[in-house]
């Protein structure tokens, strides 16, 4: 696999993690470099470490996960998705504590979410010559960076239209998760 292959990979990876950092940095007012740091941390992490599993899983189990990561991207972003929506069309003028949460229960879910697809990308690394450790430092690196760019972008829309924002944040989840869903029942390609 080149480098040019690899970075398209990356970067298609890469997609779901930047805009779910967009809708995390749309919850906050301020996106300081401690909050960018940690979003790309969990999804870059989390985009090194899937392939990586699947890589060592091989290609036994490739038909296990290749029937069930879309189910469990979309039902994660769409769940996550309705709760932002819900959220944000409450009445009344109370933040909900995990839109901007950063912690282990909100990110969690999210980076895994988004990373679902990479741990079968990780798989079919093993049938390829590929880097492993290489391809998923260059993965990792990639997302890390989308990801902080993303909040960034999104608290600075966040800030003028909250409510607004996160109403968006949350449809571009739910829309996510039917797109991941879409692709792998062959309704849809891009």
């Amino acid at each position: 696999m080149s480098v040019l292959e690899l970075f398209i990979l990356a970067v298609g990876l890469s997609m779901d993690a930047f805009a779910v950092a967009v809708c995390k940095g749309l919850a906050s007012e301020k996106a300081g470099w401690g909050r960018l740091l940690i979003v790309g941390a969990w999804f870059g992490g989390f985009q090194a470490l899937m392939p990586a599993i699947g890589w060592l899983l091989g290609s036994r189990f490739i038909n296990y996960i290749a029937a069930f990561d879309h189910w469990v991207a979309f039902v994660l972003l769409a769940v996550i998705g309705i709760n932002m929506i819900r959220e944000a069309c409450r009445k009344d003028e109370e933040c909900d504590p995990n839109a901007a949460s950063l912690s282990v229960r909100v990110m969690l879910p999210l980076a895994v979410a988004t990373s679902i697809d990479a741990l079968a990308v990780g798989v079919t690394f093993a049938f390829l010559r590929v880097n492993i450790l290489y391809a998923v430092i260059f993965i990792g690196c990639t997302t890390f960076i989308l990801s902080a760019i993303g909040v960034k972008v999104g608290s600075i829309f966040g800030a003028k239209y909250k409510a607004k924002a996160e109403i968006v944040g949350g449809v571009i989840l739910i829309l996510l998760g039917v797109k991941i869903l879409l692709e792998h029942l062959g309704v849809i390609r891009f």
